[in-house]
């Protein structure tokens, strides 16, 4: 049984620097009228309250969007990011946490088409009772890679696709590396992202070694680590992004971007980032 909720992790570091990302996919795919699909394969709940007992526990939003909340003059693509945060946020009080998903139908176009997935019992039926009734929106409860590959390829031919799971059964690892491998195959052209967690155990630290073994170009990664990795090696140090297919202008962004990124999230002085890719 599935044991993992997001809601305890919400508007962490790791939140950041994914959702920074997705703020700036999104965008481009926007450029062109042509509609597109956002595939979610761990959607979660959807949103999230910062005030609950559940947020509370482990506050680990603090360290996340509640350090970007309070400054000012933050670099551009930070600063987007902050602004989809700040729509469920009018009053200017940090009270709610926006995941993947409503992030992407913020962004959403009248033709865009938002699909997504979560085996999580209670996140399944908290994201399915958040976006019914939006005809935009096709949320499922069920085995999110099984959703994807049923998806692909996209109708419009154009998609986005975020695959974020727990990582707390260590089977998610080699399902990752399998699902991009059969989806590359069905649909080369899509854009994917992969989040992965920094830690200290061996499938985590294979994981983005295997990823970029799929394709020998055309892709991305990106790290940022906030911190030193435990002495006994649990918890999570940082995290990272695998993009493949990323727009041509996402590397010199992120290159910008970046040192600013670990000044702000940074714990201590083993803070840092790694970015590499193969765009010509």
């Amino acid at each position: 049984m599935l044991s993992y909720r997001h809601a305890f992790h919400a508007g962490n570091h790791a939140d950041v620097l994914k959702h920074m990302v997705l703020v700036e996919l999104i965008g481009h795919l926007r450029q062109k009228d042509k509609p597109f699909w956002y595939i979610d394969t761990h959607a979660g709940a959807g949103m999230y309250a910062l005030d609950t007992p559940t947020a509370l526990k482990t506050a680990e939003f603090r360290d996340g969007i509640g350090r970007l909340w309070i400054q000012d003059n933050l670099p551009a693509p930070v600063q987007a990011y902050v602004d989809q945060v700040r729509q469920l946020n009018r009053s200017g009080k940090l009270l709610r946490y926006p995941g993947s998903p409503q992030i992407a139908l913020q962004l959403l176009r009248p033709a865009d088409r938002l699909h997504l997935f979560d085996l999580h019992s209670t996140d399944s039926r908290l994201l399915q009772k958040e976006y019914a009734g939006d005809r935009r929106i096709r949320a499922l409860a069920g085995d999110g890679f099984a959703g994807m590959k049923a998806l692909l390829p996209p109708q419009p031919r154009r998609a986005l696709v975020l695959i974020d799971p727990s990582y707390e059964d260590r089977q998610d690892y080699r399902q990752v590396v399998d699902a991009l491998d059969d989806a590359l195959r069905r649909f080369a052209t899509g854009v994917y992202m992969v989040w992965y967690p920094l830690l200290s155990k061996r499938e985590a630290v294979r994981l983005p070694g295997a990823l970029a073994a799929l394709r020998d170009r055309d892709w991305l990664q990106v790290e940022v680590q906030v911190k030193a990795p435990s002495e006994d090696g649990i918890g999570m140090h940082g995290s990272g992004l695998f993009v493949f297919n990323p727009p041509w202008t996402l590397p010199a962004m992120l290159e910008a971007t970046l040192p600013a990124l670990v000044r702000l999230l940074g714990q201590d002085a083993t803070a840092g980032h790694l970015l590499r890719h193969t765009i010509a």
